[in-house]
């Protein structure tokens, strides 16, 4: 049987049928709410579907709920304002970053206009040859027909957020084994010694009229938060750089650092998170699931020169 996802993903599963059937293969969409010894799928009428593992053909997960390309293309807009680069430039809708060649997400360009098209590729690549640049694209699903597989692809999950908690000048935690999380303004020494990657300071603290946070569990975990607005409107909290000191794993660390910054979020009266994790990490993925996130859409970076070979 091909491999699940965790109870509760929204799939889309085929399933061989009886012999005799009239068609030897079947779909079913619905939410995953059990696994074994049979496989359970709830529809969105409500009625559950069983089948046996061993009929099961492929399994392919979905958004949560069902996403409209707008909403896509308006989510990664805020999360392109969370993690800019040190330049931008705008190109026939397409948003071109650069941010010294450090990380994938700062020095990629994404097709947030309508109006952004494959034929703009020559001049996108172009762009990135003048600053000694490869030209990678960064590809949501949906917002433009490229079919080249493509690489470091990655899950966009979201939650809401809670009422804003009373205020504080300083975050618990809920873990009972964490210190007290601290916030910053800016990465300091030990923030970026726990982060280890070594990404400009420049890179870290660029944001497009939004509010950035660094969170600090005290010589054991960081995380970085982003809360950008999109262009409907709407305000979103982006947690990205959640590292853990080697010695402190599996204590409970980084969801202490995600849980300060949600509540950091929260406290902003920002209504919705989202977390960009790439689909091997499957320990990032327990955790956000944990916290409440759920798939939203998926990515994926691919070489604007693949893209014009192949035409």
């Amino acid at each position: 049987m091909p491999g699940l996802p965790a109870l509760g993903s929204r799939v889309s599963l085929r399933y061989r049928l009886p012999a005799g059937s009239a068609k030897p293969l079947t779909d079913v969409i619905g939410h995953l709410e059990q696994r074994e010894p049979t496989v359970l799928i709830r529809t969105k009428d409500g009625d559950l579907v069983e089948v046996m593992p061993g009929d099961v053909v492929s399994v392919r997960e979905l958004s949560h709920a069902p996403v409209r390309a707008s909403e896509i293309r308006a989510l990664e807009h805020a999360a392109a304002s969370g993690w800019p680069g040190v330049e931008q430039h705008w190109h026939r809708g397409w948003l071109l970053r650069a941010g010294h060649g450090v990380t994938s997400r700062a020095n990629s360009a994404l097709p947030l206009g309508v109006s952004a098209q494959i034929a703009d590729l020559d001049a996108v690549r172009d762009w990135y040859r003048e600053r000694g640049l490869p030209a990678w694209l960064a590809l949501p699903e949906r917002l433009l027909p490229i079919r080249t597989p493509g690489v470091k692809p990655a899950r966009v999950m979201v939650r809401e957020l809670p009422a804003p908690p009373p205020s504080s000048s300083n975050v618990t935690p809920a873990h009972p084994s964490s210190s007290s999380v601290t916030l910053a303004q800016q990465p300091d020494p030990q923030w970026r010694r726990i982060y280890e990657r070594d990404v400009p300071v420049d890179v870290l603290t660029a944001v497009i009229d939004g509010q950035l946070t660094f969170a600090t569990v005290p010589e054991r975990a960081v995380g970085r938060g982003a809360v950008t607005t999109a262009p409907d409107g709407s305000a979103w909290l982006g947690i990205s750089s959640v590292r853990v000191s080697p010695g402190h794993r599996r204590h409970g660390h980084a969801r202490t650092v995600c849980e300060a910054l949600l509540a950091w979020g929260a406290g902003l009266s920002v209504a919705r998170a989202y977390v960009q994790v790439e689909v091997g990490n499957h320990e990032a993925i327990a955790l956000y699931t944990s916290l409440g996130f759920r798939l939203h859409h998926q990515t994926r970076y691919v070489a604007a020169e693949d893209v014009l070979g192949s035409g």
